[in-house]
């Protein structure tokens, strides 16, 4: 079974309650540390990789985003799931290659740009076009903006998460979703659904987002901030204590 069959695999006949949670490493060091607590599969948020390489969140050059999810795919021995932003303006072909040449098992793909919602037809049809070129040999898990980018209407997320599942797409990510949506969003929506659990205490926890529809779970740079969080406390005892 290939990398991305078994992750494909991973998402497939989830009870509820149970949902596949994916922590998201944002360099080599710190995918080691989930894979050895025995997460079995990562997904790199690309807000915390930005982070780690001393960029903005959505600045970062592709040339680099690829280039640290070739050495976190590298550093570990479990499925590795990139997100991508919105592909950086590259063709499908060229896309799925350097996701393949970097080791990765699927992507994230999301429907905005500069913080505006794509015509949906349009990002639907690259994602077939993606899905075409990868066949098989990537899990294809496309994010819809409508509740960071838009106006938050569940229909519309809906609408759109159709026409991408119809187009290929492995899973649907409506990011920043309100817990209480959810369930709507769960009836209308096909196959596996992404959700995004906070680590400050304010939402519900993956096992509650799993019991109201959810199928994977991943954090998006919460860790990442927790990380380097507890590294400025350290910082801080540091020059107290000298």
């Amino acid at each position: 079974m290939s990398g991305a069959e078994a992750f494909r695999a991973l998402h497939q006949g989830r009870a509820p309650g149970d949902p596949l949670v994916l922590p998201g490493p944002w360099d080599a060091a710190s995918a080691r540390v989930f894979a050895e607590a025995g997460f079995p599969a990562l997904a790199t948020p690309s807000h915390g990789v930005a982070a780690s390489l001393g960029y903005e969140d959505g600045k970062t050059p592709a040339d680099e985003m690829f280039a640290a999810v070739a050495r976190i795919a590298r550093a570990v021995d479990v499925p590795v799931s990139a997100d991508i932003e919105d592909g950086y303006g590259l063709a499908p072909k060229e896309l799925v290659e350097r996701l393949l040449e970097a080791g990765a098992v699927g992507c994230n793909l999301e429907d905005s740009r500069g913080g505006a919602l794509k015509d949906p037809q349009e990002h639907a049809d690259f994602l077939a076009e993606v899905r075409s070129v990868a066949a098989d040999r990537l899990f294809v898990n496309a994010r819809v903006d409508v509740f960071a980018h838009g106006d938050g209407d569940p229909e519309r997320a809906v609408e759109r998460a159709a026409l991408y599942t119809v187009a290929g797409a492995d899973c649907v990510y409506p990011i920043l979703a309100p817990a209480d949506v959810l369930p709507l969003l769960r009836a209308g929506i096909q196959g596996p659904l992404n959700m995004l659990a906070r680590l400050d205490g304010t939402g519900p926890s993956p096992t509650e987002l799993g019991e109201l529809g959810a199928t994977r779970i991943t954090f998006g740079p919460g860790l990442q901030r927790r990380a380097a969080q507890a590294l400025g406390d350290i910082a801080a005892g540091l020059r107290r204590s000298g």
